[in-house]
């Protein structure tokens, strides 16, 4: 009976974040459609002036798309915080870009703590999750690797969050290294790549 019970809940689970997920989808393929046929997407003016528009909610609308982003890695993260720097300016767009990113990933392990593999499997890429998943038997050594993973932004640092919840590793030890580790790769990201961009963007002038 109890055997039934969990595979019910799981079922469910996969069911709701399946949805979340789809919803997820039409929900950016809507606004994308929408931004085009408005121009937003004309230059980076248009796309700030529109989410500025939302005046005092701007911040927390902002924040809410970077914690979804998170939890269902739908867009690079990249891109987002790119973005956060082009609305709001370096300081509070790095500002921004990392409590919504941190909201985000310790809501990951939170998920990935509670409803263990299977509901992780339903989130992620199936052959991501394989490739990382033998990580989880490697105890001690795991949260090494999860610290460089963290520190430095090229690693699938989203999808290991979900991974370290999967592991031993309490809550209170992911949330010191998700907010001591975080600073520094969103912020390369945030000023690194939005200097880059905007180098380009001269240089084609």
């Amino acid at each position: 009976m109890e055997v039934l019970k969990s595979k019910g809940t799981k079922n469910l689970t996969n069911y709701l974040m399946n949805s979340f997920t789809c919803f997820g989808l039409v929900s950016v393929g809507i606004f994308l459609v929408y931004g085009y046929m408005n121009g937003l997407f004309n230059s980076t003016d248009e796309f700030r002036d529109y989410i500025v528009s939302f005046g005092i909610w701007a911040p927390v609308i902002f924040i809410l798309i970077q914690i979804v982003q998170v939890i269902i890695p739908i867009l690079p993260g990249a891109i987002g915080c790119v973005a956060g720097v082009i609305i709001f300016g370096p300081w509070l767009g790095l500002l921004y870009n990392y409590i919504g990113i941190c909201i985000g990933s310790i809501i990951v392990f939170i998920l990935a703590k509670q409803y263990g593999r299977q509901f992780v499997k339903g989130v992620v890429r199936e052959k991501s999750f394989e490739k990382y998943i033998g990580w989880v038997n490697k105890g001690k050594r795991f949260e090494r690797i999860f610290v460089y993973a963290i520190l430095f932004p090229v690693a699938p640092d989203d999808l290991l969050c979900y991974i370290a919840g999967l592991t031993k590793m309490k809550l209170r030890k992911f949330m010191v290294i998700i907010l001591l580790g975080k600073p520094m790769p969103i912020a390369i990201y945030s000023l690194g790549m939005t200097a880059v961009i905007q180098y380009l963007i001269d240089f084609m002038k």
